[in-house]
């Protein structure tokens, strides 16, 4: 559950760098885009894995065209397609904006997998945490869910904080504010 949250909440990150990124044409909301992709790539593979492992004994089978299974499947054929797409173009600004406007579009697919089980019969259960009346978990199970959703969050601004350095030091290795940091 922590890993299918963190792949629809990286995506909304990376569609908030990228919207910013083309509406003020700031250079750090595109690094942020950039490196949020496979971040959620790796949570979206994540979720499908594990849920298709939890999924065998539950349901019998190791995967059913659910409409919040193959919803997140979408998912990560979005986070490929982007990866692939600002691989494919050399110029920084061109691959920036047409990356954005896919993680744009592609912003249709997050209310889809989060509404799924409302609008279809599906095999997954409906929201049992964000109810109005309060969350419908034992409190056994649900300490040890955000416990889990915490440290997943951690997990992600960490690395997304690591390699957002990272990009910046490569796009900027010929500025001169990073030549004069390196300077004795």
């Amino acid at each position: 559950v922590p890993a299918a949250w963190l792949s629809m909440f990286t995506y909304m990150v990376m569609a908030g760098g990228a919207f910013v990124f083309l509406v003020w044409r700031m250079k750090l909301a595109d690094m942020l885009a950039k490196c949020c992709a496979p971040l959620g790539a790796s949570f979206t593979l994540l979720t499908l894995v594990t849920g298709s492992l939890w999924g065998k004994p539950m349901w019998g089978t190791w995967w059913a065209w659910d409409a919040r299974l193959t919803s997140e499947l979408v998912l990560l054929f979005l986070y490929l397609g982007l990866i692939a797409l600002r691989g494919a173009i050399d110029e920084p600004q061109r691959a920036g904006r047409a990356t954005a406007l896919l993680a744009l579009v592609g912003v249709v697919n997050i209310p889809i997998i989060h509404f799924s089980v409302e609008w279809w019969n599906t095999l997954h259960q409906p929201a049992s945490l964000t109810r109005m009346d309060g969350p419908a978990i034992h409190p056994a199970m649900l300490t040890p869910l955000l416990l889990m959703i915490g440290g997943f969050m951690v997990y992600f601004v960490a690395v997304l904080l690591q390699r957002l350095r990272c990009e910046i030091l490569e796009r900027e290795q010929q500025a001169r504010w990073l030549t004069e940091l390196d300077a004795p």
